[in-house]
């Protein structure tokens, strides 16, 4: 075991003696020392919560004969972070805690580890550190939050985004928006739609990374303890057996993931996030491979934003591994894939029915026949843009109009709020990407006021930022190249007109290639906004939302 190279033999004496200065007895060095990296803190909803989560592993794990050591992870709230300056630091953190874990577990030699996150750039980084470290690991996330109730109507973080939209647009008073406030949010846990977070824990289970229920089962039910102490007993199990995550982080396994997403409906974030840990697991996977999971995927969930069902409704309703058999009805999945429970896809899917099909349609009945993302390509977006289309009104799926051209998110939040945009516009949100943000910033504060306003059927938003998984309307993020890069978007004007095609799987700047490259001979690429601190770094080594904005 790894581990013996910190407690084994008379060189490890010195190692020994801080061992015992941390409490541990003899008995406990004789057992596997297995990581617990909690992600627990007092800022983020979704985390106040994993303090109980970790003791309910520590004791899983103490139950099958294993030492368990707690250490952190950071985790950045997006929804406190949205709309200023902290936005600039919430993607990025998912590299600083893949490298931070990193740095704990080979330190300190652990045999085995159970990751527990739970909200949007925590999931993913600590999956891209499960594959680079390659120890035996399973993940348990905090659950998500129970839906609001106000006024006889389920609410959620998403319509309290809107809900300020319809107050600038004089649709809500000031003491009906207190209202949503006190309501929105009823209990800790990631916000409760098909959000980033949540997508991040359903991609989890169904890459075979968690156990059945890790993606849904709500934050404040027993249930989540007790599938936090199974956790802790079966990562015991994988260690006996030695079944580490490469070994069910493989190409299948990322595929079954895409296609999962695409039936769910999830956050556009999972484009970012999915090639990213794949990336740590040595297998390659692209945006345009996106658009083959969608074309062949239904779609079979509409949680909001998309609709008014939930993740508890989810989760009543079977949860991620019932959506796994409605697809496995048609062979959608690769079930010879091995998982944490120790055994394949297959057989963790024997038995398992579809209790609800109102909240997971049938796969005879999907919503659509394509999936839920679409990856959308042309002048405008070379290397691709990525778009929930399930989230889109039928209407929007195909727009023409003028652009309206903004340089940061600050400006384009100001011109909404004004009510300078009208219906037909083509908002353009551009210098917000990996490089040019830096950090590209989530735009949920602009897409939440123009739904707010009652524009989200007739008003298009385009950035080579990106969008929260709250969003919803014809929002296209992941702009590549960005304009930073000066890919085209750097060059649209005040009034082009902008074609998208979701269906074709196409956007269109309209202006002729003559004209792009005069215009491209006039472009200055800006100064870097921030020139000192970590963003300065990532600003130097991060890669286009194509290649997932891994780090180089």
């Amino acid at each position: 075991m790894k581990s013996g190279n910190v407690r084994n033999g008379i060189q490890q004496a010195p190692h020994r003696s801080l061992f015992y200065a941390l409490g541990h007895t003899k008995e406990e060095l004789e057992r596997p020392l297995v990581g617990i990296v909690s992600s627990y803190n007092e800022i983020v909803p979704g985390h106040m919560n994993l303090d109980k989560i970790t003791e309910a592993v520590k004791t899983g794990v103490l139950m099958a004969g294993g030492t368990p050591i707690v250490f952190p992870a950071i985790a950045v709230c997006d929804g406190i972070a949205m709309g200023h300056e902290g936005m600039k630091y919430s993607l990025v953190t998912r590299d600083l805690i893949a490298d931070s874990t990193e740095c704990m577990a080979l330190a300190h030699q652990f045999d085995a580890l159970v990751m527990i996150p739970n909200c949007d750039k925590n999931v993913p980084g600590l999956l891209m550190a499960a594959a680079r470290v390659n120890v035996p690991t399973i993940f348990v996330s905090g659950g998500p939050m129970l839906s609001g109730h106000l006024d006889g109507k389920r609410t959620c973080l998403s319509s309290m985004f809107e809900a300020v939209g319809s107050y600038h647009a004089g649709k809500m008073s000031a003491e009906e928006l207190e209202a949503y406030e006190m309501e929105a949010c009823p209990t800790c846990g990631s916000c409760s739609g098909m959000y980033t977070a949540n997508s991040m824990n359903c991609v989890t289970e169904a890459l075979g990374m968690a156990l059945r229920g890790n993606g849904t089962i709500p934050a404040v039910m027993s249930a989540r303890l007790r599938l936090a102490k199974q956790a802790g007993m079966k990562v015991m199990e994988l260690l006996e057996r030695n079944i580490r995550p490469r070994d069910i982080m493989t190409e299948a396994a990322f595929h079954n993931a895409e296609i999962v997403d695409m039936a769910l409906g999830c956050s556009t974030n999972t484009m970012l996030h999915i090639p990213a840990i794949a990336h740590e697991a040595g297998v390659s996977l692209n945006l345009d491979m996106a658009n083959e999971f969608s074309a062949k995927t239904p779609n079979l969930c509409h949680l909001a934003p998309a609709g008014n069902t939930f993740m508890e409704d989810l989760d009543r309703a079977g949860g991620v591994h019932a959506v796994m058999a409605e697809l496995n009805k048609k062979g959608l999945l690769d079930t010879s894939v091995m998982t944490v429970t120790g055994k394949t896809l297959g057989e963790n899917l024997e038995g398992v029915r579809n209790l609800d099909p109102e909240v997971i349609r049938p796969i005879e009945n999907p919503y659509s026949q394509s999936g839920g993302i679409a990856v959308l390509k042309g002048n405008l977006a070379p290397d691709g843009c990525v778009v929930k289309q399930s989230a889109v009104a039928p209407e929007m799926m195909k727009h023409q109009g003028p652009a309206r051209v903004f340089d940061s998110e600050d400006e384009a939040i100001a011109a909404i709020t004004a009510g300078e945009i009208v219906a037909g516009d083509v908002v353009i949100i551009r210098y917000e990407g990996p490089k040019g943000g830096p950090g590209m910033r989530e735009m949920l504060n602009p897409t939440s006021a123009i739904a707010g306003m009652g524009l989200d059927k007739t008003v298009a938003l385009i950035t080579d930022g990106r969008f929260s998984g709250a969003t919803r309307g014809a929002s296209i993020g992941h702009v590549a190249p960005e304009a930073a890069l000066g890919g085209n978007i750097a060059l649209v004007r005040e009034g082009d007109t902008i074609s998208i095609d979701i269906p074709a799987c196409k956007i269109e700047l309209i202006v002729s290639d003559e004209e792009l490259e005069i215009r491209r001979s006039a472009w200055v690429c800006p100064e870097p906004k921030i020139k000192t601190g970590y963003l300065a770094r990532y600003t130097r080594l991060v890669t286009s939302a194509a290649q997932g904005a891994v780090l180089q």
